[in-house]
């Protein structure tokens, strides 16, 4: 079974990352092949979740914590939109 998303926090601090481990915990509850990585530099991420595949990459950030939004980036068509946590189940499906 591929996995359809990531979840990450921007940066290694542990208000982003248990917010991260939140948004993980959301979307796998809501039965998504997900999978939470806080390992390494944000880019380095990115490229794992490129070389195995994984078409959504959902990165908690400061503006997160603000407002409960989260940056969606696409793989393929290499896009980056915010959206509501809120509506991500929706959005993903």
């Amino acid at each position: 079974i591929a996995i359809s998303e990531a979840v990450f926090p921007l940066l290694n601090r542990e208000e982003l990352k248990q917010k991260a481990r939140e948004v993980f915990q959301k979307l796998r509850d809501a039965s998504f092949f997900i999978e939470y990585d806080d390992a390494g530099s944000i880019g380095r991420r990115y490229r794992r979740q490129d070389e195995v595949g994984t078409p959504y990459c959902i990165t908690i950030d400061y503006q997160t914590l603000e407002d409960d939004t989260v940056t969606v980036r696409e793989r393929d068509a290499m896009t980056q939109v915010r959206i509501p946590i809120a509506k991500l189940e929706e959005v993903l499906a």
